[in-house]
């Protein structure tokens, strides 16, 4: 069984202000999260905006540094004291997804040559290799390389160029990729693509994902593990249905109730029309 995932002690402090007026701001606050699994697993991230969830995605991309703490991912050091100081062999283990796919890609250049470089650069593959590599992972996301050849952001929708970002963190080859608020800068009618391509990467590809998101809802359809973050800290973890059923912490049953049912629509329309 292997440690998918594992932050100990993870603080992450930022300053802000002038130097002798600085107040110091805690993002991430004793972040303590285990999951041990003998197979793939998706691993939600829940809370609001500025509750850290997006500093913890960040500091498991070597984007951000924690100030104290470490982040172990299947059984190796990626944060902290003691992690390992290959970046080529990061990006080997560890892949992101943007939450805005216009950003992740420039404009000014066909969306293959990233997908090329990828398998150049970060998984060392030669010209017919990488070929083979990034048609393979258009095919994993139900694009064809005819499709994205020589075109630029402009000729995608959001939807198709989110699916272009997964497949080029899918190069490389990782066990993890950490998608932070995927599916927030699509339209509402292609999220659930995004989502359901997440979950067929989970069953079929053996790909774990930390899924970043304010929606509980897909946090709940998607995911086997999580975790409750408020103001730094994880007020509650476990597997999915037992958190989302039995939840023990004030904060997660008020996100809870956020979440729209037809039962509470119904009531709210009748109390409206009394």
């Amino acid at each position: 069984m292997s440690v998918i995932l594992q932050t100990e002690g993870l603080n992450k402090i930022y300053r802000l202000g002038g130097f002798m007026r600085s107040k110091p701001i805690q993002a991430l606050n004793d972040v303590n999260i285990t999951v041990e699994s003998d197979k793939p697993v998706v691993i939600a991230v829940v809370g609001e905006s500025g509750s850290g969830k997006t500093t913890l995605a960040k500091t498991l991309l070597r984007l951000e540094t924690p100030t104290s703490g470490r982040a172990i991912v299947y059984d190796q050091v990626v944060a902290g004291q003691g992690a390992i100081p290959s970046k080529k062999d990061f990006l080997g283990l560890v892949q992101p997804i943007f939450q805005n796919p216009f950003e992740a890609f420039s404009r000014y250049r066909p969306v293959d040559v990233y997908l090329e470089e990828t398998a150049r650069r970060v998984a060392g593959m030669d010209g017919i290799q990488a070929e083979n590599a990034v048609t393979e992972a258009l095919k994993n996301v139900g694009l064809s390389y005819e499709e994205v050849r020589g075109k630029y952001t402009a000729q995608f929708s959001g939807g198709e160029l989110q699916r272009i970002s997964v497949a080029r963190a899918l190069i490389p080859d990782p066990k993890l990729i950490v998608a932070d608020e995927p599916v927030s800068m699509i339209d509402a009618s292609r999220r659930m693509i995004i989502i359901n391509l997440f979950k067929r990467l989970r069953d079929e590809a053996g790909r774990s994902f930390v899924y970043i998101t304010h929606d509980l809802a897909t946090a709940y359809y998607i995911s086997d593990y999580v975790a409750v973050m408020n103001k730094g800290r994880v007020v509650e973890f476990g597997p999915a249905r037992k958190v989302m059923s039995d939840p023990k912490h004030d904060y997660t049953r008020l996100l809870l109730s956020s979440i729209p049912t037809t039962t509470s629509r119904w009531r709210e329309r009748k109390r409206i029309a009394s």
